[in-house]
């Protein structure tokens, strides 16, 4: 790769490499991903057993990429190599997404390692839940090329991805970021002021602090809470967010009408701002009640429930283009350019 840090090129599959760092739950997920649109992979881990978890991970992930993208025009699937030699990974991948441990010293130290290692045209991505890129940048080697992009479980299915600057973070390197995860068939929201857990986990978050509340307060068990949201506000959320799901609830005088009518319960004492302290007690009644839901699945078992269910809805979503429909579309659309053009 003969690009520099500010203009980097868009990943091919013949003359590049996705890199994966870390391969768990999220880092199998990206290099299914990759994969699967024809990008060759590397991945690394420090422990060498990964490798047959990972390689098991891909292809349990694989029917269901088929399937969200049955007719689309892919390309040749990508090539996966496995090392625990963090300097191989360096200098085999253009682009590095790390997965590791969200431990904040742990992620340093990573970065100032490989950054050390990898060309400075490497761009260099963490999927951190809630660190800010700025507080891992310190001790790198060309800190401009590292940002985070935050992606969603399971990583082979969602499409979002939040696409975060540091302070020392180039604007260049979020523009060719964006790109390349457009090239993977995510979503890039770039996220314009970094923040502890960028935008959609702050969101999550308040979401389970109150529900650890009422579970807390004994107003509601986990089946009852995942209910509450299943067969409620969770079927609007899939195409549209709270804010024009809210706009829709003031009828034909919109949003001007909605907060007219329910702004004022802002000031109810309905939800908690702070969480309850996480004790053993309240520990086990999410850990017993969550096993009861699962009603005798295994993990494999419900993910595939999971995944077929996330196909379904975005397949819906796809004909009328929006939500996760519409970034389906953009990357069939993007294949079918992709296809025509090497013909």
């Amino acid at each position: 790769m003969s690009s520099t840090v500010g203009s980097p090129s868009v990943l091919s599959k013949q003359t590049q490499t996705f890199g994966i760092a870390g391969c768990g739950v999220i880092g199998a997920g990206w290099a299914a991903r990759a994969l699967h649109v024809g990008i060759d992979v590397i991945a690394f881990d420090v422990d060498g057993a990964m490798e047959a978890r990972l390689h098991a991970a891909i292809e349990h992930a694989r029917p269901a990429l088929d399937s969200l993208t049955e007719g689309m025009a892919l390309p040749e699937r990508g090539k996966l190599s496995f090392t625990t030699d963090l300097k191989a990974l360096a200098s085999g991948a253009s682009f590095i997404q790390e997965n590791i441990p969200e431990q904040l010293k742990l992620k340093r130290d990573f970065f100032a390692e490989l950054s050390a290692s990898a060309s400075e045209d490497v761009l260099i991505a963490s999927s951190t839940s809630g660190f800010m890129p700025s507080e891992m940048q310190k001790d790198m080697t060309h800190p401009e090329r590292i940002f985070v992009g935050h992606p969603f479980n399971p990583v082979y299915l969602v499409p979002l991805v939040e696409v975060v600057g540091g302070a020392q973070t180039s604007p260049q390197v979020l523009e060719q970021a964006s790109k390349i995860y457009l090239q993977l068939g995510m979503y890039p929201l770039r996220v314009r002021k970094e923040a502890p857990g960028h935008i959609a986990d702050r969101l999550q978050e308040a979401l389970w602090r109150e529900s650890l509340h009422a579970l807390n307060d004994d107003i509601a068990t986990t089946r009852e809470l995942d209910d509450a949201l299943v067969y409620g506000p969770g079927l609007r959320w899939a195409l549209m967010g709270v804010n024009q799901v809210y706009m829709l609830g003031g009828g034909e005088g919109g949003a001007e009408h909605f907060l007219e009518q329910f702004g004022p319960a802002l000031e109810f004492p309905w939800t908690h701002l702070k969480a309850p302290v996480l004790d053993d007690a309240l520990a086990q009644k999410f850990i017993e009640g969550t096993k009861e839901q699962a009603e005798g699945r295994s993990i494999r078992e419900l993910e595939r429930v999971r995944d077929e269910c996330l196909i379904a809805v975005q397949k819906v979503l796809r004909r009328h283009n929006i939500g996760a429909g519409k970034a389906l579309n953009q990357f069939a659309e993007t294949l079918e350019k992709g296809s025509a053009s090497s013909n």
